[in-house]
Order: structure tokens, then sequence, then C-alpha cells
């Protein structure tokens, strides 16, 4: 939608609301909803929000020991800039539109760089004063409940109802079950100007897997934080639940957000797939793969955020276990798959909890890197990478993850310091969090019988 059209159907009536948005470290979306009439009258002047939208934890609580925003600096705001090439109308929303926004320092009007976009746009700066533009698909996964959010809420999120009752990979008599939510979700998400491909059943009970078509890494970025919005909105309006998180259910596959890349270049004939040279990986190609997969075990706060992130990393699991590259395996971390201008590479570590601007900036820092420094990958892997042992493995915690990551000189080097540092100390307070929790499963193992 252009700022023409939504003008048009504001003064028509058609659209009376416009939802300016961006999201926090967690990947959630914030923001505000606009008259849509005093957005168009007003937006010039972008909006604002306060900066400790960056610096709060999942309760939403201001969290100490960040330099960029503090109770000493007084929580002042940062500036909410309308990115109008996101702007489309609210398929799930009747009435409504949708933009999303860079967060700039409200002095200066630059990009706040500690801001998941942000963060993401300044890789992709890179990516193209190298002539290259990154193209990208997520394939994302989630578990579908009979229960609605507040009752799974007032159940403490345990004997919910999953919309299936057995492994539903594939299986379209179960996908024709659950029409009700997936169908509508396809729909809205086409009438968000989001283009589905397909969904399916997936290989647990109650979980699916949606295809949404490749564009450039920004726009699909971008794709992935609205189709999650609007899937939760849908799920609320229908009384059901949708989780993304990587491992909701204990002894089931997890959620994955697998990431197809591949680097394209525009000469006089048109955009070329540069992982092509003539139906053979190019030295662009295996440079990218190599540099990806040297900074992966660094970078990987960036693909799995969360405690529960690794969780989901077991073998046979479907989840990968190691650092490996093979052509259409789905036991390593790389999947090789298509060929010729459709060659690209399939990064299987990330699960549905990944915040897309962080994981995808964390692959394009990679793998530019390895372009810059010719970094070769290892040897292709072929058979079971489970049992392989001469391959990299995961991390199996987030502190064991964040470790590296807060401590690695090439992360500072990629990313930048003050991004390094800002992520390293969310993360830590997330692990802190964890570590005081009591968990259910404590309780049910301790309570009578210690």
């Amino acid at each position: 939608m252009t700022p023409d059209e939504l003008e048009h159907e504001v003064v028509s009536g058609v659209i009376d609301t416009v939802i300016v948005a961006f999201t926090d470290h967690y990947g959630r979306t914030m923001g505000k909803r606009y008259d849509a009439q005093f957005f168009l009258d007003s937006i010039d002047a972008g909006s604002h929000a306060c900066d400790y939208l960056l610096t709060v934890d999942m309760e939403m609580e201001p969290v100490d020991g960040y330099e960029f925003a503090n109770w000493e600096r007084g929580y002042g705001d940062f500036h909410l800039v309308p990115d109008f090439a996101t702007l489309r109308r609210c398929g799930w929303a009747a009435n409504a539109a949708i933009v999303l926004c860079d967060v700039h320092e409200d002095a200066n009007h630059r990009n706040v760089g500690v801001a998941p976009r942000s963060i993401l746009g300044a890789q992709l700066e890179k990516a193209t004063a190298a002539g290259l533009a990154p193209k990208a698909a997520s394939e994302l996964e989630f578990f579908l409940y009979r229960d609605s959010y507040r009752d799974a809420h007032n159940k403490g999120y345990t004997n919910l109802e999953p919309a299936g009752w057995y492994n539903e990979d594939y299986h379209l008599l179960q996908g024709g079950r659950v029409e009700d939510y997936v169908g509508a979700a396809r729909r809205v998400l086409r009438e968000s100007e989001i283009p589905v491909e397909n969904t399916k059943g997936e290989a647990a009970i109650g979980q699916h897997e949606i295809n949404v078509r490749y564009a450039d890494v920004l726009t699909m970025a971008d794709r992935h934080v609205v189709l999650k919005h609007a899937m939760k909105e849908l799920a609320e309006q229908q009384g059901v639940a949708v989780t993304f998180m990587a491992k909701p259910e204990p002894g089931q596959s997890g959620n994955s957000c697998h990431m197809h890349l591949s680097l394209w270049s525009a000469g006089e004939s048109g955009s070329t797939n540069v992982f092509d040279a003539n139906g053979a990986q190019s030295d662009t190609f295996r440079w990218f793969l190599g540099g990806w997969m040297q900074h992966t075990l660094d970078l990987m706060v960036c693909y799995a955020p969360t405690v529960n992130s690794y969780k989901r990393y077991q073998s046979q699991s479907w989840a990968p276990t190691k650092v490996a590259w093979s052509t259409d395996n789905r036991t390593a971390g790389f999947r090789i798959v298509g060929s010729g201008q459709a060659l690209r590479i399939e990064c299987r570590i990330p699960g549905g909890d990944v915040n897309p601007y962080l994981a995808y900036a964390a692959a394009l820092a990679s793998g530019l890197d390895g372009i810059a420094n010719q970094i070769e990958p290892p040897p292709e892997l072929h058979g079971d990478a489970y049992t392989s042992s001469d391959v990299p493995t995961v991390p199996t915690t987030l502190p064991a993850a964040l470790h590296r990551f807060k401590n690695s000189a090439d992360a500072r080097r990629l990313l930048g310091e003050d991004v390094v540092g800002h992520y390293s100390h969310f993360l830590t307070k997330e692990c802190e969090a964890y570590e005081a929790a009591v968990t259910d499963w404590e309780k049910r193992r301790y309570f009578e019988r210690i």
C-alpha cells in the first residue's frame, strides 16, 4: 500500500486506524494505534516512544545496567520513523493498516544502533556497498492449541488441548481439521500483502509450518514480524492459541525457523544469483558459507536467544546439533538446497523464537566476512550429522552461548562493541531470571518426596 492509497482509503472511510510498530529485543511488536486521519496529518514528524522499551524484560520491567537508557538518564524518548515500504493493510483487523518503523535517536535522527532493525540495516548497507543484494525466506513452525491465550494463562500453560492428536507431518486430513485457523491465517496474510506459499502439518502433535515467498532480506524480516503479530491477533479473535517458542512440549519436536539465504547482483541482463556459477557452486557461495559457519558459535545467541531455545537441540529431533553442511540433508545445521538460480543456503539452527532482524544480521555479517577473507567451509558432511563426532556441536544452554558471544573478538568486530555489550547485558539478565525461578518440574520432583 502506498501513502496515496492509504490517504484515499482513509478519506473514503475504509481505514480508520494505523498501527505504528517496531520490535524490541525479543522481536515483540511494540507501538501505538493511531487515528488514521491524525496519522496522515502528523506523521511527517514521526512519533515518539520511551527508550526504556529497548531495556525492559519480558514483564516490561526496566532493567538496570544498560548504557543506552537508564534511570539516571531519565528514560527519555526515541523517535519512530515509519518506513512506508512496509505500509500494508491489516488483513486480520477490519479498517486498519500497519507500518513498521526505524528507531532513531530523538536529538539527531540517526538510527539507534542497538535497535534490532538498525542492526540488520547496518549489515545490509555493507552488502549493498559490495554490490550484493541478499534475498531470504523464513520457514516458521508453530503449535496450535484449542485453548484461548487467557485460558492458557489461567491454566499455567499446562494441560492445554493441542489442535491435533497425532504426529501430522504432511497429513492432509489433520491439516483439514485446522483449516478454521490455518486457512484463515493464509488468507489474512495474503490480504496483508504477505505472500504465503503453503502451510502443512509438522512432526509433532498440533504443530504446523507456514512458508512465505522469499524477498530481499529486510522485506523478509519485516514480513516475519508482521506474520507473527497477525497470527497471534487472529488466534485471539478465534479463541485459540499459537506459540512460536522453540520447545513448547517435552518429548516432541520443537519449532524451527529455517532461514534461506542467497546473494544476488544486478547486471545488464537483470538480477543474478551469484551463488550459482553455470550450474556449479561459485567461490562467493563457498566463502559466504565458510564465513557463516565459522562465526556460528560466536553469534549463536542471535539464532537461539532464549533459555528455551537450547532445549530444542536434541538428537534425531529434526533440530540440528552440529555445525556441518550437506546437500539436501536435514541432519546438518546447514542444508544446501536448490540449483542454478534457485541455489541457496538453508540454516536450520534458528528456532521459532528468533528475532529475525538479529538472525539475518548475524548471518549476513558472517557470510560477508567469509567473502572478504575468502574463508573456505569445512568438507561437506555425508551421512548422519547427529552421529558425527568430528564436527562442532551447538551449545546446549544459553549461558554457554552467551559466554562465547560476549568474549568473542569476532562478534565485536562483526556487529560492533555497542551491540555486543547491549545484548550481552540483556541476555545475562534473561539467564539470571531463569536461574532465580522455581519451575514446575522442581515442584513435581521434590515437593513431597525429597
